[in-house]
């Protein structure tokens, strides 16, 4: 039995959580942590996480940070019938381990920065801009040559590489990156946004916003850079 309580939010990181703890159909509770009020960073969550980032995890006594880490303990102690992951020590284990590193150092950080400058910077930037939307374009061709020798990232099973790595590129839009250019990610994007646990994984916790509010919420902040003066120093 579990004891577990998820804090979290909708950003691409929260939902590794969220959608896996759903793929497993593992009862847990939910605390919503509103990033936007710096929540995080009050004592009492630092105990659960020592770097103030969603997501964190009680698991009874047990405290899990890093979506990444949560995953993998997750699969570890609760996917007895590996419906998301591959048994160590197995080849596939190998590839779904370095998949899901893939994107904890590759993806992750690229995407977050070029969504901090195209999105979220108080001041504009293009070579930050540039430099990072190029760089998550490049990552997304190293995934759309691997999907298409593969139909997932670790193999003929979809397991946490896979939700890790969604987690992110279905945001792509946000920084007017064009999925049509990538087809095989296009698909499979499309093809795991269809499943049960992630259409509600993604919703977690369910803060209100539509899809087109969110495009909304997007093209705002893009134009607010787009209205800044490049600070760049030449």
């Amino acid at each position: 039995m579990s004891d577990i309580t998820l804090y979290t939010w909708p950003t691409p990181n929260g939902i590794k959580a969220s959608i896996t703890l759903e793929e497993l159909n593992i009862p847990y509770k939910t605390e919503g942590i509103n990033i936007s009020t710096n929540v995080q960073k009050e004592d009492w969550f630092l105990k659960i996480n020592p770097n103030g980032r969603i997501p964190a995890l009680l698991d009874g006594k047990q405290r899990i940070f890093e979506s990444g880490a949560i995953m993998i303990y997750l699969t570890d102690k609760y996917d007895t019938d590996r419906k998301i992951s591959y048994a160590p020590g197995t080849p596939e284990h190998i590839e779904q381990l370095s998949w899901l590193m893939f994107q904890m150092g590759g993806l992750g950080p690229m995407q977050g920065q070029a969504n901090h400058f195209r999105l979220f910077a108080g001041v504009r930037s293009d070579y930050g801009i540039n430099r990072y939307v190029e760089e998550t374009e490049r990552l997304y061709s190293v995934l759309e040559i691997r999907l298409n020798e593969s139909r997932y990232l670790a193999g003929s099973k979809y397991t946490i590489a896979d939700i890790a790595n969604y987690s992110w590129v279905r945001s792509a839009n946000s920084l007017e990156i064009d999925l049509a250019e990538f087809p095989a990610l296009n698909k499979w994007v499309d093809e795991i946004g269809k499943r049960d646990a992630v259409k509600k994984g993604v919703n977690v916790p369910d803060i209100g916003r539509t899809p087109e509010q969110m495009a909304e919420f997007f093209k705002g902040a893009r134009a607010k850079i787009d209205g800044m003066t490049n600070t760049d120093k030449h």
